[in-house]
Formats: C-alpha cells, sequence, structure tokens
C-alpha cells in the first residue's frame, strides 16, 4: 500500500512539472506610448492648510517607480515623461467616540489630480479627484496621534502611488 501511495506522489509531481504550476515571471511588459523610457516625478503641489503634506506623497510616488524599475525615474530635465500632482483637498473628521463624546478615531481623506505630459508638454492622461481614506487611532498623548496621523497620510500615498503605477503600466 505505501509504495502506491509513492508511485502516486512520484507520478503527480511529475505531471505537476511536466504541466508547469501556472506560475510566470510578470511585471515586464507594459503598455506604455513609444518613446516613454524616463519619468520625472516633481514636487506635488499643496492646495491644502495641511503644511508638508507634498512630501509624503511625493516621496511615495517616486519610491514606488523606483523600486519598479521598468522606466528610469530622472529629474524633469532627463525625462522623456513628467507625472505632476496636486494636492487639492485633505479634511479630517471624528468617526468614533468614547462614551464622554472624546473622538478615539479620526478619519483623513485626501484628493489628488495628476496629468502624465510628454517632455512635449502633449498631455498624455489626466486623473482628475482621485481620493482615498484612512483611519487613524487619536491618543491623549499629542506626539502619538500626530505620529498616527502621519502613518495614515503615508498609508494612503503609497496606495495612491500605487495604483497610478499600475495605471501608468497597463492602462494606456
Amino acid at each position: 500500500m505505501l509504495s502506491i501511495i509513492r508511485k502516486l506522489l512520484v507520478l503527480q509531481s511529475v505531471f505537476l512539472l511536466a504541466t508547469g504550476c501556472g506560475y510566470q515571471m510578470v511585471g515586464k511588459e507594459t503598455h506604455l506610448p513609444p518613446g516613454i523610457t524616463s519619468l520625472a516625478v516633481p514636487t506635488f503641489v499643496n492646495q491644502t492648510f495641511e503644511p508638508g503634506i507634498e512630501v509624503p506623497f511625493t516621496q511615495g510616488f517616486l519610491r514606488e517607480f523606483i523600486q519598479d524599475r521598468r522606466v528610469k525615474v530622472a529629474g524633469r530635465n532627463e525625462a522623456d515623461s513628467v507625472l505632476e500632482g496636486v494636492i487639492k483637498s485633505f479634511q479630517i473628521y471624528s468617526v468614533s467616540y468614547d462614551r464622554s463624546g472624546i473622538a478615539l478615531e479620526y478619519q483623513t481623506t485626501v484628493v489628488i489630480d495628476l496629468t502624465l505630459r510628454k517632455k512635449t508638454g502633449e498631455i498624455l492622461w489626466v486623473e482628475k479627484d482621485l481620493s482615498d481614506s484612512r483611519v487613524y487611532r487619536t491618543s491623549n498623548n499629542i506626539l502619538v496621534s500626530e505620529s498616527n496621523k502621519a502613518a495614515a497620510i503615508q498609508s494612503l500615498a503609497r496606495f495612491m502611488a500605487e495604483r497610478i503605477r499600475n495605471r501608468f503600466f497597463y492602462d494606456f
């Protein structure tokens, strides 16, 4: 009985090796217009009253494209395309409270506009009113609250950058 089980396992292994396991290398194919090999991501424009919010968004988008490596990230003068971002809105709302009415959690929502241009100025695509939200916990300690808020903003920036990177490579 044991030898039959071993033979079936060997046969199953051979079958899997022969047919493949369904995994394949991905991430190299793109649908970019011809001539787009490099990208500049200048500092986003901050149209909100939240000081410094342009920094995590610019960094998040840069990081996403640098780590991807399918296009070279370069300065505006060297790149053949430019991804410009405008942070239009930043809002915070309290979403949960303790029994005495003190806020326990806040929701932060960010709205951005993005424009991808060729170096010549030709607009390749525009993404208007891209928005997302994150909830974060507050604390009696202002440093903890601000740290949680910053982490929520960074999470928003990373997630939005990932969505746009996917669009950049696949939705032309």
